[in-house]
């Protein structure tokens, strides 16, 4: 009889997948200690996109949240999902920033760490792998599973042996938008089986509504370990659910061991936690939607498109942009949808569909990506849209971070001089989110508000604030409805000197976000096509572009500011 192992997902892919990531440390910390009674392998409580989060929307310290969790956890290994070179941020750092990441993420309270590069290149892995390992902690490798002609049986096979001379404890299959088969999984693991020594773990997102059928295939392939969800956070974009998974392998010799009856006590309460998160809970996340066998989002992805959609205030466009997913993705060369070329290949198509002409706008990201910023594509790219994209700027095929500076020392001189450091780890979180973090840092952050349950019921643990009202006006009572802007990620706009309409030779926002940086000055002169802003839209930098040749007259923004699409940001005269 072989024991199927469980690591439990719920604090991190479970509400990052249907709640954009948006659970608080507060509501984490009662149940823990009952979740580490379970007798889980691991549970999933840091890394991917809950560093962002805690800084961006929730006022949390992400470093707090982890020591306060390893406080209350005391027999579960915690677990954490790390971007290889990206951390846990959207692009490469050097390597000093990654060393002391991985030792100082060990130091507080991560005892596993699964590893993975966005594009599958193991150069952008070797050293977090390395430094992880040196720490003593348990490193799962790991596969960003896609379909594509170009991703085969033989290729990921050939890919896990390497991980394998990097001394990795295991490898994940990490499918994140639920697209891989029954066949398909036990032809994989049935190959890395006879091919490879190292533990084998399945983590799969239900989006496909496939990945029930392939876990139970994955037990007959001889998978080792499975990665599931607290039921009411689980299905749909997130993971199959904890309780059904241990009872299908209930007698069988697959049987995990754990105890229902402990699970439904902690699935209790997960219920009511989700009933306070309903305001942010998209149904679009929570569904199957077959159609990512076409589109192939995963699931986290998912979740956060329709979040960002709404901000631009273009839910209108959201099958448009689903269609345009699998065009872009094939012209940049087939990368697996994974954080952050998900977000590169999903921005750019949000950006293809609202623009006026395909790839007109382009983020920094993805002109970085073209270049070979962040590793080797799968695929070669379109060579006609490479050049619209960076037109002849040379590209690199050298692992990226080779080609950059030690910067802990420099940031940390810099983050002292801004007041920002009051223990090393604000060093870090000032280096990963060098736009978001001072705010974080110097205590002027606040948390976003959640609307109210959409049933009532029990107010017990409710923060939430009213926000419909009935308003007499003149004899006439009007149902009024408040959205909080926190939900929307608009907590600082500065509008107020900005044009109420139209202006002529006005520079306006393509979209909702923040300006980075302002690359001019009054009286500037810059022609047509000039960059004169930078704006942090869907976590990309984007770059706005002068309409016309001309002279600086008005700048109606500084950067830091919150914007809306068709603001006029300045005007060139």
């Amino acid at each position: 009889m072989k024991r199927i192992k469980i690591i439990e997902t719920a604090l991190r892919d479970g509400h990052q997948s249907l709640l954009a990531t948006r659970m608080r440390t507060r509501d984490m910390l009662p149940i823990a200690e009952e979740m580490d009674k379970v007798g889980f392998f691991s549970m999933e409580v840091w890394g991917g996109a809950t560093f962002d989060t805690c800084i961006r929307y929730l006022n949390e310290d992400p470093w707090k949240r982890l020591r306060d969790l390893k406080e209350v956890i005391t027999k579960t290994p915690l677990q954490m999902l790390l971007r290889g070179q990206n951390l846990v941020g959207y692009k490469h750092y050097p390597d000093d920033i990654v060393r002391k990441f991985v030792e100082k993420s060990y130091e507080n309270g991560i005892d596993v760490f699964r590893i993975f590069d966005a594009l599958n290149d193991i150069r952008n892995m070797e050293l977090s792998i390395k430094v992880a390992k040196e720490q003593g902690a348990y490193v799962q490798g790991t596969i960003s599973y896609t379909i594509s002609p170009f991703h085969t049986v033989e290729k990921y096979v050939e890919f896990v042996k390497k991980l394998e001379e990097l001394e990795c404890d295991a490898v994940t299959i990490k499918d994140m938008a639920g697209l891989i088969s029954p066949q398909d999984t036990y032809e994989l693991i049935t190959a890395l089986k006879e091919q490879t020594d190292l533990d084998i773990n399945l983590h799969c997102h239900c989006t496909s509504g496939m990945t029930p059928m392939s876990y139970y295939v994955a037990c007959e392939a001889g998978v080792d370990v499975l990665d599931t969800a607290i039921s009411p956070f689980a299905w749909g974009a997130s993971q199959p659910p904890t309780e059904s998974i241990v009872a299908a392998l209930k007698n069988t010799p697959y049987d995990t061991g754990l105890d229902l009856k402990i699970l439904t006590h902690i699935k209790k309460y997960f219920e009511k936690i989700k009933k306070k998160y309903s305001s942010i809970l998209d149904p679009i996340a929570e569904g199957i939607d077959t159609d990512v066998l076409i589109y192939q989002i995963p699931g986290g992805m998912l979740s956060n498109l329709v979040s960002q959609l709404k901000q631009q205030d273009a839910m209108d466009k959201y099958e448009e942009v689903l269609a345009e997913m699998p065009k872009v993705r094939k012209e940049l060369g087939y990368p697996p949808l994974v954080t952050p070329t998900s977000q590169i290949v999903g921005i750019q198509a949000v950006m293809n569909v609202l623009g006026e002409e395909r790839y007109k706008s382009v983020s920094k990201e993805v002109k970085d990506y073209v270049k070979g910023c962040y590793g080797k594509p799968p695929a070669p790219i379109d060579q006609e849209i490479a050049k619209k994209i960076i037109g002849d700027e040379e590209k690199i095929d050298v692992r990226p971070a080779d080609l950059l500076e030690p910067q802990f020392e420099e940031l940390k001189k810099e983050a002292e001089e801004m007041g920002l450091v009051k223990k090393e780890e604000d060093i870090l979180t000032y280096a990963l989110y060098p736009a978001v973090a001072p705010k974080f840092l110097r205590g002027e952050a606040e948390e976003e508000t959640l609307e109210p349950p959409k049933e009532t019921g029990s107010t017990e643990i409710s923060d939430a604030i009213p926000t419909e009202y009935s308003v007499e006006v003149d004899g006439d009572v009007f149902d009024v409805k408040v959205v909080p802007t926190g939900y929307m990620a608009i907590t600082d706009a500065n509008t107020s000197n900005q044009p109420s309409g139209p202006v002529e030779g006005g520079v306006t926002s393509t979209m909702q976000g923040m300006i980075l940086k302002l690359k001019v000055n009054l009286g500037d002169k810059v022609k047509e096509g000039d960059v004169v802003a930078v704006i942090e839209a869907m976590k990309m930098e984007n770059d706005i572009h002068a309409p016309r040749s001309g002279t600086l007259e008005e700048i109606f923004v500084a950067e830091g500011d919150t914007v809306n699409a068709g603001d006029t940001l300045m005007v060139i005269k």
